[in-house]
């Protein structure tokens, strides 16, 4: 079991909340910053909880689901190019029983009874993912995966690679060729060497080092790094290269491509596994990182049948290998603070090889985990690379005489950084510090939050120059952003400045000075508030007088226990209370809590207050047409068979209507879809209008 059975909706919403944060932050850090944070096998254990979550709970999937999600935005340094056809995600298996399950689904997805399900297998390669456009055999675009959607530009960079042909001879008009970017071992070490003969910094692992060569801005610099390609598909074709994945291949091979020499075809079970662990016996020794194999059904007609979820295809597989472990000495427990004042415990290690890469640091998670793992400082410990990113440690080994002798580690209640408390709330795993912009630890990162393009989006504020700014003593909250003009003297005597650039740079702040309420909110970095929550709560609000009377409600409210009501039901209570206080759809517990808290620090009132006498933010004006429903406050419940909870809402807004969470005195109307329940029931009990998805529709249709 899973537990998803013993939760509340409110307590699921709220994880869901969380995931979509936490996955979000992760695959920014992988896919932009070529620097992720955690293992694969952390990644992958919060995309499984949260797919157990929308397995069970599939009325509170929510609309930015990291289940829709591939990938991340596109990086602001290149230009954009969207996909003929989407860069998907694979699925992950990690036992023989997955394979096993994945075969057996694509025999009952296409009613196949017992029949045999031929499947190419080959190593997956650690690298960058690349779509190659020819038309009229020549190369004419390369774009990195992106969101899966939209990728970047890299053309001129991928010019540069060898196994890449320009022009092609015998092929189709238009071919899209995907493979992955990556660097060789031996060629790794030799960059590595040559970084640390220049003084420059070593780069952590081959993947790594191949995204950040790619994503070269100077193509020149790509040049001489030596990345390859291999191709294992494929995405726009105008007109095929063979029936099966591996004829596919096996032409893209005739064309000049590279391919896996790993890639076999299986017609069993037993054949696929056999490959995998022949491949896994050879990892070592293949001359380049891998981290699993790849399943993919080998009949194209079938591909095109079984179809995809929405961020992977259903006839492919991606089955990976466990991580590699070793044993060292762990020298010491470091807490950083990150931007959201999460403090996360850092184990500091005497170095040691784990899968061909040198570790010297590895995450601890959290204090629960370094209490339940009993960790100390002096122990050896073992330590687990999964997915060649950050390391983890398992757990102590060895003399336990010795390791009781040593110093139970006592984690912090105040911030390291500076000294504010550190709270822990109920239910949350993560201790945090409460200083928020007050915290030197924090603000940086915070500042570089509030001008990044899908908050204020003010060019020129990079990540270098608000730390060069913030150790001057010129940044310390956003409001002194829009002070930067009193600094022009300053700036033009600094080296590397100069009038041009000057005044770019404060000509950019001095146009963000009526932002648009909703990048404002996402801005201000309060914890659990997205984009899409900014945008609905904006909308909702209308301005910020009506934003400062939503909140300043939120404050003011309490709830009074009943009598022998247990100290949690009270919690959950008013979590609840306040989410109908927000009255937004999709702001669920979690985030009016979030809401709350924030609004409720002085610290937070005095930098807004500070901030508002620089900026007025600008109302969120949403078109909308005359209808009938305009003005009105539309509750939507049950399950909507024409369209989805999101299409509707925006109908509503697009309307002139306000959509709610729940049902309450000020609701006018409400829509009842199949299974409608305790939302309909209260309708019928205060009054409220009812009408069912029909006369939606007909209510839309009107207004066209």
């Amino acid at each position: 079991m899973d537990g998803t059975d013993q939760l509340s909706e409110a307590e699921v919403a709220a994880e869901l909340a969380r995931l979509a944060t936490e996955i979000s932050a992760h695959n920014h850090a992988y896919y932009q910053g070529d620097a992720p944070t955690v293992s694969d096998a952390d990644y992958d254990a919060l995309m499984a909880r949260n797919a157990a979550l929308e397995a069970a709970f599939p009325h509170l999937k929510r609309a930015d689901s990291p289940s829709e999600r591939v990938g991340a935005a596109v990086g602001s340094g290149f230009g954009k190019i969207v996909h003929a056809r989407p860069m998907l995600s694979l699925d992950n298996g990690f036992s023989d029983a997955d394979v096993a399950e994945f075969i057996g689904r694509v025999r009952r997805f296409l009613n196949l009874g017992d029949a045999a399900v031929a499947l190419t297998a080959e190593a997956k390669i650690d690298g960058l993912s690349l779509s190659l456009r020819y038309e009229a055999g020549v190369l004419v675009q390369a774009a990195t995966r992106g969101d899966g959607a939209v990728g970047e530009d890299v053309t001129a960079n991928v010019r540069t690679l060898r196994d890449v042909p320009q022009r092609l001879c015998g092929a189709p008009e238009v071919l899209e060729v995907r493979g992955e970017v990556y660097l060789a071992t031996a060629d790794f070490a030799a960059l590595n060497a040559a970084q640390e003969a220049a003084g420059a910094k070593r780069f952590a692992n081959p993947r790594n080092a191949a995204a950040g060569s790619l994503r070269q801005l100077d193509a020149g610099i790509t040049a001489t790094r030596p990345l390859r390609f291999y191709a294992h598909g494929w995405g726009e074709l105008s007109a095929p290269l063979g029936v099966t994945q591996y004829e596919t291949m096996r032409a893209l091979a005739a064309l000049g491509f590279a391919v896996s020499d790993t890639l076999i075809r299986a017609e069993t079970l037993e054949e696929v596994l056999a490959h995998y662990r022949a491949i896994e016996a050879q990892r070592a020794t293949l001359g380049y990182d891998i981290d699993g194999v790849v399943y993919k059904v080998d009949r194209l007609d079938w591909q095109a049948r079984l179809g995809q979820v929405a961020r992977a295809p259903r006839w492919a597989l991606a089955h990976k290998f466990p991580a590699e472990r070793a044993t060292t000495e762990l020298l010491a427990i470091d807490i950083q603070v990150g931007r959201t004042g999460a403090l996360t415990p850092v184990a500091r290690l005497a170095p040691v090889t784990v899968g061909g890469v040198v570790v010297t640091n590895a995450t601890l998670h959290n204090e629960d985990e370094i209490a339940r793992k009993d960790v100390r400082v002096g122990d050896r410990v073992q330590v687990q690379r999964a997915g060649d990113v950050i390391p983890q440690v398992l757990g102590w080994v060895g003399d336990a005489e010795a390791h009781a002798a040593r110093a139970v580690f006592a984690y912090p209640d105040h911030c390291p950084a500076c000294g504010s408390a550190a709270v822990r709330e109920a239910g949350e795993v993560v201790r945090r510090c409460t200083g928020g912009l007050t915290c030197p630890a924090q603000r940086v990162e915070r500042l570089r939050h509030f001008v990044g393009r899908r908050a204020l989006d003010i060019e020129g504020l990079g990540a270098e120059r608000i730390e060069l700014f913030a150790v001057l003593g010129w940044l310390a909250s956003p409001a002194d952003i829009y002070r930067l003009h009193r600094r022009r003297d300053e700036l033009l005597a600094m080296k590397g400045w100069k009038p041009t650039s000057v005044d770019k740079l404060i000509e950019s702040v001095e146009a963000r000075r009526a932002p648009p309420l909703d990048r404002l909110l996402f801005g201000l970095g309060i914890r659990h508030v997205g984009e899409v929550t900014a945008r609905d709560l904006a909308r909702s609000v209308g301005d910020w007088d009506g934003l400062c009377a939503r909140l300043d409600a939120l404050v003011a409210h309490a709830v009074a226990p009943a009598l022998g009501e247990t100290p949690e039901k009270v919690a959950r209570r008013e979590a609840l209370e306040l989410a109908a206080l927000v009255g937004v759809a999709g702001i669920g517990p979690e985030v009016a809590g979030a809401l709350r808290d924030f609004w409720a620090e002085a610290h937070n009132q005095a930098a807004l207050a500070d901030l508002l006498a620089e900026l007025t933010p600008a109302p969120v004006k949403l078109e909308t047409v005359a209808s009938e429903v305009a003005g009105l406050t539309i509750v939507f419940t049950g399950t909507l068979e024409t369209m989805g909870r999101d299409e509707a809402k925006a109908q509503a807004e697009r309307l002139g209507a306000k959509v709610a969470g729940s049902v309450s005195a000020n609701t006018d109307l409400l829509v009842a879809g199949r299974d409608a329940g305790s939302k309909l029931a209260k309708a019928a009990a205060l009054g409220v209008r009812v009408i069912d998805e029909a006369g939606w529709a007909e209510i839309v249709k009107k207004s066209q």
